[in-house]
């Protein structure tokens, strides 16, 4: 794993026949992925990104914090 100011190359990863990749050890610890956990696979013309969903619900709720209900 390579770091820089919290920025991170864990390594490449294959694709497996089911479309199944495997999370790095290293990416695993640093995030808290547990089995089970649910990410959010998001992406645009140049690539794509997994977060934890909890993650985005916390920035949504962040988000909507001053709006009328």
């Amino acid at each position: 794993m390579q770091e820089k100011e919290g920025k991170y190359i864990f390594g490449v990863v294959k694709v497996g026949d089911k479309g199944q990749i495997v999370i790095p050890r290293d990416a695993r610890k640093i995030y808290d992925i547990k089995p089970g956990d649910a990410l959010l696979v998001l992406g645009d013309q140049k690539g794509m990104a997994m977060l934890k969903t909890e993650v985005f619900q916390s920035a949504i709720d962040k988000a909507m914090e001053g709006l009328p209900k």
